[in-house]
């Protein structure tokens, strides 16, 4: 199976001058608990991820105003990705090995067209052995923190 077969095609995203709490807003209303950041929504070349999670700890925690942090401030630049041809076995071992919940798929150009999920794994990949081992392997406490 490759990762275009298990991604969810054309996500929205966010610019990195939007803020924190836009950006939240947005999470709450497209029900999704990551954002790609792009350079802009028109050329779509991915520059940065920012989680649910990263708003939580660098900013509310933090006790930043997030009408006023921009989102390239708290995001992760360099995002790990795959590619749509890629092998979707790949895809999984990179989340596993990195603990990241979310994966975005990026063509050659680095411009976004698609994300890997938890939820897509589960919904797509049909496979529950591979769903459950992500899950726990991604969930595993470490240095890093879990994204």
């Amino acid at each position: 199976m490759k990762c275009k077969e298990v991604m969810t095609a054309n996500p929205v995203c966010c610019t990195p001058d939007e803020t924190a709490a836009r950006v939240a807003k947005f999470m709450k209303t497209e029900n999704v608990g990551s954002v790609p950041i792009c350079e802009s929504r028109q050329s779509k070349k991915l520059v940065g991820i920012v989680t649910d999670r990263d708003l939580a700890l660098q900013v509310v925690a933090a006790g930043k105003d997030p009408n006023t942090v921009k989102v390239a401030d708290v995001m992760t630049r360099d995002p790990v990705t795959c590619r749509p041809e890629e092998d979707f076995e790949h895809a999984l071992e990179m989340m596993e090995m990195r603990q990241i919940r979310r994966l975005p798929v990026v063509d050659n150009n680095g411009q976004l067209i698609g994300i890997i999920a938890q939820a897509d794994i589960a919904i797509r990949a049909e496979e529950p052995d591979k769903t459950a081992e992500l899950v726990e392997e991604v969930s595993r406490p470490s240095a890093v923190g879990a994204r």
